[in-house]
């Protein structure tokens, strides 16, 4: 009989080593290491297990070969602490922009062709192509978006496209909307956004440019990821505007807050680097 695991949605479903095993290795962990990592926590695990208890096995056994692996395994999570109510979660969606060389601002209110007024999460340019998006942060990971809210964000982006607003001290005008989620969109909500040309991003897509692959591919990992902080110091570097692990390498003065010691800061940095190495 096949062991059942339990989603933090309560939705239960078989568990499956084959896509442990393969997202320990897409974390970094070789072929060796991801079977014997495996092979324990099957001898472990029991009918019912927690999706959360599941990972906690995975990552505590990462985390003795690698702690930088053990964070790059830990992505999802990682996104689930930019809440609880998404506003560093915006601010990493605008991070992802800003790389790719494009200007962004976050939290603004837009009023549309009707007079209404619209709250945009992230304004993007990059003086060729202006966009609008929003960002629907769930605390629940396995949450799936369902198609009324790319129908609503339709209505929305109708309302605003084409108007002229002004922002990065030049003319705006809204051409492309995206609609970007930690969690998933159904099969619903993915074939409205293709009829009607809504650009959608969830963890796992579209394929080759989810969350996921955006991440690993382009090392923007938030600082949520590293192990060897506490949740009130991830916090507090956030709070500062360091949403990214590669910000805290470059500017690693911002450790000089917390008084660490030598030695803490240069483990800190040394995790930090070597996520960064890891990307592909």
């Amino acid at each position: 009989m096949s062991v059942v695991i339990t989603k933090q949605s309560g939705e239960r479903a078989p568990f499956s080593k084959e896509s442990l095993r393969r997202s320990l290795i897409n974390s970094g962990a070789d072929k060796e290491d991801a079977d014997r990592i495996c092979d324990q926590i099957e001898q472990e695990i029991y009918n019912g297990i927690s999706t959360k208890e599941l990972y906690e096995k995975a990552f505590k056994l990462l985390k003795k070969i690698r702690s930088s692996i053990a964070a790059r395994y830990s992505l999802k999570r990682a996104l689930q602490r930019l809440g609880p109510d998404g506003f560093y979660f915006e601010k990493w969606v605008a991070k992802i922009f800003e790389v790719q060389g494009n200007d962004t601002v976050t939290s603004q209110t837009l009023i549309g062709k009707s007079s209404v007024s619209h709250e945009v999460d992230v304004v993007i340019s990059n003086k060729e192509t202006d966009i609008v998006c929003e960002c629907k942060f769930r605390n629940d990971i396995d949450a799936k978006i369902s198609v009324t809210t790319p129908m609503y964000f339709l209505s929305r982006f109708n309302d605003l496209k084409g108007k002229e607003f002004t922002f990065f001290n030049r003319p705006f005008k809204p051409v492309r909307g995206y609609l970007i989620t930690n969690a998933f969109f159904t099969t619903d909500s993915i074939a409205f956004a293709e009829c009607y040309h809504i650009n959608l991003i969830s963890w796992n897509y579209p394929e080759d440019h989810s969350i996921k692959r955006l991440t690993d591919r382009q090392g923007l990992y938030p600082v949520t990821c590293l192990t060897k902080l506490t949740k009130k110091e991830e916090q507090i570097l956030l709070s500062k505007n360091c949403i990214l692990v590669r910000e805290l390498v470059k500017n690693p003065v911002l450790l000089d807050h917390f008084k660490f010691t030598e030695k803490r800061k240069a483990i800190i940095l040394k995790e930090a680097n070597e996520l960064l190495s890891m990307t592909k």
